[in-house]
């Protein structure tokens, strides 16, 4: 990087789901703008991490996990991220070294490379803490043959081992270019948006296996009433009948638990007092609906 002169970049964040993709860039930033749980999918749309020093500013781009796709959403998804990736100055493709490659990583490195040259690929090789050196230098080896062009950087979002030295090699990519955002801004998503994810994400946190990917999340009112009090209204679609009661729960416990998680971590990030209301409504077939998923701001309108 040129000294004296500002430079700024968009760095595309791909991988297959779950591999830490989101948990980085809240590292990364030093606070949480993207929902995070230990499910698949958490992230269902791009979504900016924007990264300011005096000299550089870094725009991550949060993508969704790129996937065999099972629905008109998963299209989506898997469309907003390989866009994303031909956009991007830089691309970080996230692995989990802690396993061996499977089918989506396969996947994901097929798109990356339809995205550009192999050399503005940084491979990250994440969980490296939960795996012993041997079985990380064998892993290793495997990811490499899917993209050898890449370099690769071990890293742990857990314990934050490696990321110094990958901030380190991002600035050092980054172009000559415009401070793109104001300094202060961290995200491009308004509060109501960040607001839908906190609620998926303890949708994911709170029920039991596929429940969570059938719950689409619409906000239905979000009303600053005090500069210190926000009143929320979100709907939960479900896809299916059978699904209402274990959402609600037994004397509406579960919708309760999931509504004071989510309440906790908007609070966190707004620094308001959130009152948050859920109700809960069946919409079968609500992921292979083409307008839902426009409305929701799932697809752009001009797509």
């Amino acid at each position: 990087m040129e000294e004296n002169k500002f430079h700024s970049g968009f760095i595309c964040v791909a991988g297959r789901p779950n591999v830490g993709k989101s948990s980085l860039i809240n590292l990364l930033l030093g606070q949480k703008i993207a929902a995070v749980s230990p499910r698949p999918q958490t992230t269902q749309r791009v979504q900016l991490g924007i990264l300011s020093d005096e000299d550089c500013q870094m725009i991550f781009m949060d993508t969704p996990g790129i996937h065999k796709p099972l629905s008109r959403l998963g299209e989506v998804m898997n469309e907003a991220a390989i866009a994303t990736i031909s956009d991007a100055d830089c691309v970080l493709w996230i692995v989990d070294v802690s396993g061996k490659p499977n089918k989506e990583d396969e996947i994901a490195a097929e798109r990356i490379k339809a995205g550009g040259p192999e050399e503005k690929v940084i491979m990250v090789l994440n969980k490296c803490d939960l795996v012993k050196p041997n079985q990380l230098a064998e892993n290793e080896n495997f990811y490499k043959k899917l993209l050898p062009g890449a370099k690769r950087l071990t890293v742990s979002c857990r314990t934050g081992a490696g990321i110094p030295e990958l901030l380190a090699e991002l600035k050092s990519r980054l172009p000559e270019g415009p401070e793109y955002y104001d300094p202060e801004q961290i995200t491009d998503l308004y509060e109501r948006e960040i607001a839908v994810d906190l609620i998926r994400e303890s949708l994911l946190r709170n029920l039991d296996d596929e429940i969570p990917h059938a719950i689409a999340v619409r906000i239905e009112e979000y009303k600053d009433r005090t500069e210190s009090n926000s009143y929320i209204n979100a709907t939960l679609l479900l896809d299916r009948e059978s699904h209402k009661g274990i959402v609600i729960g037994k004397n509406g416990e579960m919708i309760k638990k999931i509504g004071q998680d989510a309440r906790r971590e908007i609070e966190k990030l707004t620094g308001r007092k959130i009152f948050l209301e859920l109700r809960v409504k069946v919409m079968k077939n609500w992921r292979d609906n083409e307008s839902l998923l426009r409305q929701m701001g799932l697809i752009r309108n001009d797509d």
